[in-house]
Formats: structure tokens, C-alpha cells, sequence
């Protein structure tokens, strides 16, 4: 499941994305669709997250068609900040490829307001993301079964250490992050002139069934926790050295070519899985080394 809050620092600076002093009042759709406020306190009904009863079929839900739509009014300022993090949202979602850890969110929040005031429906493929322009459309694939889903971006988030991406539930469902809670994932940007462009990566074979099929079996990827990438070698060693200090695991320093520099960079790893993640990320930030990313690698 999700972490508990991680919606609320969305809340606390949605005026802040919407660029406006004025909200309107936030209300369920419908009974049917999400219960009323709780009486006296609390934008939501409910106090923690939660599933519908039933697991819908996916295979019978479309996907989104990619289309160019004018940016919304709400949630594209830029840059904002939320929990002393500063944003800036891309112009566009074209050529934006990422890899990490993505969650997912359900019950709580279907009916209510997403960044871009619209209603947030958990039976629709949408996703939540803190720099994709409201809205996009981006191409999600899960990297350690190879199912891949097509999700309409409207909405902000995650505000939590080690996530790139919130996806609906019945996302989450099609692409196995429901019941797990998360996944390592590719997120790739989709140019609606050329959504060809958007094809799951070559890495992991996606699967033509439904979720409540068997998951194909692929290589499942490496997950770490970057703590940096340095332009001078010695300078990556001697964070490396400042990590394996601290006795937290393996550490390794990586060249990679970014642009036409080589850059050195150092990660922790690799993980177990997001849980280890989330624990160790705080124990980097208290060495003085910055926040840590989440890779991922094949």
C-alpha cells in the first residue's frame, strides 16, 4: 500500500501549483463515488488509503489515446516547492525518459480534485507526477514483469523520498504495483504527434494479458540508492569512502557518459527493494552527503 501523508504534501501547496488565492470547494462526485467529508474536520472521508473490494477487469478499461490538449490552467507553475524541494515542470512531456520507484493510490482520493482540478477517478489510467505538464501523457512499464500502460498525467506528486510516479489503482492493477504497494518502473514521455516514440523498452517483454495473469518472467532489474554523480573522480571517491564508512552496504562508483562528459557516480546498492530503500535514504541525507536518488538498472 502507500505511505500514509504523502497526498497531504500534495494538499498543503496545491494553492501554490494552482497559482491562485481562490479553490473551489472540493467535493466527492457522488455517494456512489466517494463518501462525504467527515463532519467537523479532514478534506477526506477517510483516514488512511485504501482498495475496492472488487479487483476490476483491466482488459475491458482502455487505455488513453495521446492527444495534444492545452495545458491547464492549474498545477503548472513553475518552479514550486513543496517540503523544501523546489520543482520546475518541463515544457512538454516529449523526451522524458526516468527509471524508479512507482506507488500507486486508490479509495482515499476518487472523486476529490487533482492539481489540474479535475476529478481524480481510480478506474481510469492516470497517474500523479512533480514536473510532467498537466496534462501528458506518459508510457509506464514495469521493469520486473514487463507490463507496460498508458496513463494520462493530471495530478501532483509524489511528494516522497524515492518515488518518481503515482499511478491510478486500476494502473497500478494492470501493471502488477497493486498488491505490492511499488515497482521499479520506466516512465517515458509520449509526443502525441509520435507516439510510436513512446515503445516499452527492448529489456522487458510486455505482456499481452491481463493483470490476473501470471507476470512474464524477465530479468528483474538493480535497484540503488545514487548518492551522487561527480565530474572529478577523486571527489566520487571520497564520498564513496564517506559511505562505506558508515558500514550501510555496498557501495560502488560508476563512469558514465552524460553528454560529452564522463561523470563518476556513486550508489549504494544493490537493494533488496523500495523498503530497504526507504530506510537507508535517511541514514545518507544524516552524512552530509545530500539527498539520495533512486537508479535503476538492467
Amino acid at each position: 500500500m502507500r505511505r500514509p501523508g504523502a497526498r497531504l504534501a500534495l494538499l498543503a501547496a496545491l494553492v501554490l501549483l494552482a497559482g491562485c488565492f481562490h479553490r473551489p470547494t472540493t467535493r466527492p462526485q457522488s455517494a456512489a463515488e466517494a463518501p462525504a467529508a467527515k463532519a467537523g474536520g479532514g478534506r477526506y472521508a477517510q483516514d488512511r488509503d485504501s482498495t475496492p473490494s472488487d479487483v476490476p477487469d483491466v482488459s475491458k478499461i482502455p487505455e488513453p489515446v495521446p492527444k495534444s490538449e492545452p495545458r491547464s490552467q492549474y498545477g503548472n507553475k513553475s518552479p514550486y516547492s513543496v517540503l523544501g524541494e523546489t520543482y520546475r515542470v518541463l515544457p512538454s512531456a516529449s523526451g522524458y525518459v526516468e527509471r524508479g520507484l512507482a506507488s500507486w493510490y486508490g479509495n482515499k482520493f476518487h472523486g476529490y480534485m487533482t492539481s489540474d482540478f479535475e476529478r481524480y477517478d481510480m478506474y481510469a489510467y492516470s497517474a500523479a507526477h512533480k514536473t510532467l505538464p498537466l496534462p501528458s501523457f506518459a508510457r509506464v512499464t514495469n521493469l520486473e514483469n514487463g507490463r507496460s500502460v498508458i496513463v494520462r498525467v493530471n495530478d501532483r506528486g509524489p511528494f516522497v523520498a524515492n518515488r518518481i510516479i503515482d499511478l491510478s489503482y486500476v494502473a497500478a492493477v494492470k501493471l502488477g504495483v497493486w498488491p505490492k504497494g511499488t515497482a521499479m518502473v520506466e516512465v517515458r514521455g509520449i509526443d502525441p504527434a509520435h507516439p510510436e516514440r513512446s515503445e516499452p523498452p527492448r529489456t522487458a517483454a510486455v505482456s499481452a494479458r491481463t493483470a490476473s495473469a501470471a507476470p512474464q518472467k524477465t530479468q528483474k532489474p538493480a535497484l540503488y540508492l545514487q548518492v551522487g554523480a561527480f565530474a572529478d573522480r577523486v571527489n566520487a571517491e571520497r564520498a564513496a569512502a564517506k559511505v562505506r564508512a558508515a558500514n550501510l552496504g555496498e557501495v560502488r562508483v560508476v563512469e558514465a557518459e552524460v553528454g560529452s562528459q564522463t561523470v563518476s557516480r556513486v550508489r549504494l546498492g544493490p537493494l533488496k527493494d523500495a523498503d530497504e530503500a526507504d530506510r537507508l535514504a535517511p541514514r545518507l541525507r544524516e552524512l552530509g552527503l545530500g539527498t539520495p536518488r533512486v537508479a535503476v538498472d538492467n
